[in-house]
């Protein structure tokens, strides 16, 4: 059951209102994620603002899915697991590399590279050594790359530490980041 109560687009007003009409008319639904952030249209409206930022960068919106995944599976976040999945799958990603992608793991060398360093940056929490870097960069990753990676670090870690907050009520087939049980029962 959700902690936090996600706000009825139906009946939202004000800034609320607006931002969930928005996303209503943008992707034709209102996902369980943005109608409970819209309890602050000020979290909401963050969230949005660098989502829309972050997908007109260096990374394809097929790429973008398969980061959110591999944090999401680092951060144990089973609604993003099950959202980027299908995200990632309306993207052309494959099955198996989205399997994949939710470990961390990738088929293609660069993405590769992308996903490590993004795993890196969330279990050393930012303090990722030179030595990461250097191996990120070997592998072809660019500082425009990794200054993205950082943020879609932030980004997918802010909403799964929300959704482990508000236990927000998953809206999407069932995809299961494998231990978020286990840690949200510690």
């Amino acid at each position: 059951m959700p902690r936090l109560t996600p706000i009825d687009p139906n009946t939202a007003t004000g800034r609320a209102k607006d931002l969930l009409d928005d996303v209503q008319a943008a992707i034709g639904v209102t996902p369980n994620l943005l109608r409970t952030m819209a309890q602050s249209p000020a979290v909401l409206e963050a969230y949005l603002v660098l989502s829309k930022a972050l997908s007109g960068g260096e990374f394809s919106g097929a790429l973008q899915e398969q980061l959110a995944l591999t944090i999401a599976g680092e951060n144990h976040c089973n609604y993003c697991a099950s959202a980027h999945t299908l995200k990632g799958r309306n993207e052309g990603v494959g099955e198996d590399e989205l399997a994949a992608n939710l470990q961390g793991n990738s088929s293609d060398p660069h993405t590769q590279a992308i996903l490590t360093l993004a795993q890196t940056i969330v279990a050393k929490r930012g303090f990722v050594s030179d030595q990461d870097l250097a191996e990120a960069r070997l592998a072809g990753v660019s500082d425009a790359e990794i200054s993205e990676i950082v943020a879609g670090v932030a980004l997918n870690t802010f909403s799964n530490y929300f959704n482990h907050v508000a236990q927000t009520e998953i809206d999407f087939p069932l995809v299961s980041a494998g231990e978020a049980e286990a840690v949200a029962a510690a």
